[in-house]
């Protein structure tokens, strides 16, 4: 039974969505402030956190801050609907996804499924075989990336889409596709999220010989990983 943690100050509409969430087949710890919710999310007892953008105490965006400076606990946000600068700045610091209140108990729960089914490695799985492309070295099984043979911290969402990318060496993958493969959800009119996610990445991921990013955008088709010339 996955743990879920929710942190919103909005206490009755909290104990709507652990009602629903606890029903649908999950354990759920709520906290109202963004201090306590850290706390909660640092405790490693929980597999994945929802959280608000707007709280006391810290508020969702320096919660999450703060929180990717230790864990790579997946993050799923509540933003206020049609507020971008909010749900970009999120995705920037690390969040896996994000839900546009209000929302529906059914629609989060989905969304935390399709993060869950992406982030946890199950331990009857066989582990996949490394993927290697140029300097990245990935390792599906572990969720382990490396770059010239360094570790490379990523968030659950950011490995995802990675490794779809390196399934796919030096092939186009569209938006669509990406989000399918990696969220767990067909990508939506105007949604930046894969190019923020892609962004982070380019950031993380270290550069070619001639300066390049291993990561190269197709316009309007989607992205392509690239390596050094032989």
């Amino acid at each position: 039974m996955a743990s879920v943690l929710l942190i919103d100050d909005d206490i009755e509409l909290m104990s709507m969505l652990q009602d629903y969430l606890q029903h649908d087949g999950f354990c759920v710890h709520a906290e109202h402030d963004g201090q306590a919710g850290l706390t909660a999310a640092l405790s490693g007892h929980h597999d994945i956190a929802v959280l608000d953008v707007m709280m006391p105490s810290h508020s969702g965006i320096e919660t999450l801050r703060l929180l990717r400076q230790q864990s790579q606990l997946p993050v799923l946000m509540l933003t206020a609907k049609g507020d971008d600068t909010d749900r970009i700045l999120g995705l920037e610091l690390g969040a896996d996804d994000y839900v546009s209140k209000p929302c529906t108990p059914r629609e989060l729960s989905a969304r935390i499924r399709a993060i869950l089914r992406r982030t946890q490695v199950q331990s009857n799985e066989e582990p996949a075989s490394m993927l290697v492309y140029g300097a990245l070295e990935l390792w599906p099984g572990q969720r382990r990336v490396a770059w010239a043979g360094k570790p490379v911290a990523l968030t659950g969402t950011e490995f995802n889409l990675l490794e779809v990318l390196m399934l796919n060496p030096g092939k186009t993958v569209s938006k669509n596709e990406l989000s399918e493969r990696a969220l767990g959800r067909p990508l939506a009119k105007f949604d930046r999220n894969i190019d923020v996610h892609m962004s982070s990445l380019r950031h993380k991921l270290g550069t070619l010989p001639d300066g390049r990013s291993c990561i190269h955008t197709v316009n309007r088709q989607g992205f392509l990983l690239i390596r050094e010339k032989p």
